[in-house]
């Protein structure tokens, strides 16, 4: 059952908005939907996060970096 809300934002940002949704053949609600899905199942806690991170602990490197080398840009 969807339930509406209301939400406050500046009108040029909203048009924007509507812009970018509508070139990606979507409505800012569904883009909204797809928003707060996200952000209501994002990571809670540290235990949450660290439980995500070890599912991408597969991705290695390959070899250390130097401090140098950490710290270009």
């Amino acid at each position: 059952m969807l339930k509406n809300i209301t939400l406050s934002a500046e009108e040029k940002l909203i048009e924007r908005a509507r812009k970018q949704a509508e070139s990606k053949n979507t409505t800012l609600n569904a883009e909204f939907r797809r928003w707060l899905a996200q952000y209501a199942d994002a990571p809670q806690s540290t235990d949450d996060l660290m439980a995500l991170m070890k599912q991408y602990n597969y991705a290695k490197s390959g070899r250390k970096f130097t401090r140098d080398e950490m710290n270009e840009r």
